[in-house]
């Protein structure tokens, strides 16, 4: 008897334990993540880097034609497509301050000729009223030319 109870108690522990959440963390240097041993991925990099920077978190749309090509290709269904467009959408809120870093940010990775970025969020848990989970956010850039050439995100209607 004294077995059985241990079993089930140990089964009990590890069934709870394989369905928690591993809290999702920000990286604690973000300079860090902007290296490379190739060049190129390093450059690409900084450009997503510095565009989330100097332009998406401040919604300075002036700046885009810096960072974007003209020809933008936006395949989130809320923003339309092109650096004009792109820019009349978030040029339309208000200007903010530049940060010097992007706040929950988890990584920047890139391969060939595209960016990824991972961001932290948190949400209210459906489930626990008046607790919260972390989930991950994607953003992913292809460079082109030296310039963000097109954009996908898991943005919904």
């Amino acid at each position: 008897m004294k077995t059985l109870f241990l079993l089930l108690l140990t089964l009990t522990l590890f069934t709870h334990l394989s369905f928690a959440q591993v809290p999702v963390e920000v990286h604690p240097n973000q300079l860090e993540l902007l290296e490379s041993d190739d060049p190129q991925l390093a450059a690409n990099k900084r450009l997503v880097y510095d565009f989330w920077i100097k332009v998406f978190q401040t919604r300075n749309v002036e700046l885009a034609p810096e960072y974007m090509a003209e020809d933008y290709i936006q395949h989130n269904p809320n923003v339309p497509t092109g650096r004009q467009a792109f820019m009349d959408f978030f040029g339309q809120f208000e200007q903010l301050p530049v940060q010097d870093s992007i706040p929950d940010l988890v990584y920047i990775m890139a391969e060939n000729d595209m960016v990824m970025i991972a961001f932290k969020r948190e949400y209210p848990d459906p489930q626990n009223p008046g607790e919260t989970y972390t989930t991950t956010w994607f953003d992913m850039f292809r460079i082109e030319n030296g310039k963000m050439a097109e954009h996908w995100d898991y943005g919904t209607k």
